[in-house]
């Protein structure tokens, strides 16, 4: 019988490769889930990420955006096997050239308990991350200590560090992203 995978998607760092290297924002992401899991029994996806900033009172701009991105978590929801799990989006003020400056709160630390629960208890053998920074190597490090494999998928922008101590890579490629496109 295949291994049992869960895949953990950073939305932020995912929505950033989409658009930065290639210039796509249409996947499908059952297609994607699909994809990463290969022949592997999916348990779920994990989808991480925080709601757009909003000022007090909001914008229409900012209504506009965090109710469209609320329209994307929602579908992601109801997507077979999706779970979105939601930090928080702290504003800083502005940047010396005057542009906003925000941190995501809670969505690493979410990422790194739900994979590290998962594996201590036996329920999954097999781990996707998809992610590009070293915030996530202690909660590799346990993961593999319970025997998990995982597998990394990112972009041309991932922490070396972070590369290098999983078990698996796999760079997105055109091609790749390509075969996700959703149909209209």
């Amino acid at each position: 019988m295949p291994d049992r995978i869960a895949i953990f998607i950073d939305g932020a760092y995912l929505g950033k490769v989409i658009r930065e290297e290639f210039r796509s924002s249409r996947i499908d992401y059952q297609k994607l889930s699909a994809a990463m899991a290969g022949e592997s029994r999916l348990l779920r996806t994990y989808y991480y990420d925080c709601p757009v900033y909003q000022s007090n009172p909001p914008t229409a701009t900012e209504r506009e955006r965090y109710a469209n991105q609320r329209r994307f978590f929602n579908a992601l929801e109801l997507t077979p096997r999706y779970k979105v799990r939601l930090g928080r989006l702290i504003y800083h003020g502005l940047d010396p050239a005057g542009r906003p400056v925000f941190e995501q709160k809670q969505v690493d630390v979410l990422l790194s308990v739900d994979l590290v629960q998962l594996a201590a208890r036996g329920i999954i053998q097999e781990a996707v991350l998809v992610a590009g920074d070293n915030d996530f190597i202690p909660a590799i490090q346990a993961a593999q200590a319970d025997g998990v494999v995982i597998r990394l998928f990112h972009g041309a922008t991932a922490n070396s560090d972070l590369i290098q101590e999983v078990d698996e890579r796999v760079q997105l490629t055109q091609t790749f992203i390509d075969s996700l496109q959703r149909q209209s």
